[in-house]
């Protein structure tokens, strides 16, 4: 069974309560998954899934949350290839917040683009100042996502 990692930079639980959330929907499409709250660059190079996802929220002006650091920083520091990784982005943020509106997830897409990932499909940027549960957003993304970019395998 191929497997799925959702990797998960949070502050308050928003982004885990979206991975725990989409997960039931790759499991449904064949995946086995497995939720990431303090990842490590090893579990995305070692142990490389077949399919990412990244679920990160954005703090302060940009930034990413305390527990995604240390990996965005191996990533940033290591520049390791991540040539085959096939990924997709859900950011979470606050528009009120202006330029550094989903900040965290706009730069890590850029870092693993720039690594040699393959996004599939647009990333997700979800509003706290429009949508109140962030899994509302999500959810629909993440069926619309299995379907079009036919990660289906069961």
């Amino acid at each position: 069974m191929p497997m799925l990692k959702i990797f998960v930079g949070t502050m308050y639980g928003g982004a885990l309560d979206v991975a725990e959330q989409v997960a039931p929907l790759f499991e449904a499409a064949g995946y086995d998954t497995a939720i990431l709250e303090q990842s490590t660059l090893e579990d995305l190079t070692e142990e490389r899934p077949d399919l990412a996802l990244f679920c990160v929220s954005t703090t302060g002006s940009g930034d990413f949350p305390g527990n995604f650091v240390p990996l965005a920083r191996a990533l940033d520091e290591q520049s390791p290839s991540l040539v085959g990784l096939r990924y997709g982005v859900i950011a979470l943020g606050d528009s009120s917040y202006g330029d550094t509106f989903c900040g965290a997830g706009r730069r890590l897409d850029e870092m693993l683009e720039g690594l040699g990932a393959t996004r599939l499909g647009e990333r997700l940027e979800v509003d706290a100042m429009e949508t109140f549960m962030a899994d509302d957003a999500a959810l629909p993304w993440a069926e619309e996502w299995i379907e079009t970019q036919q990660l289906k395998v069961a």
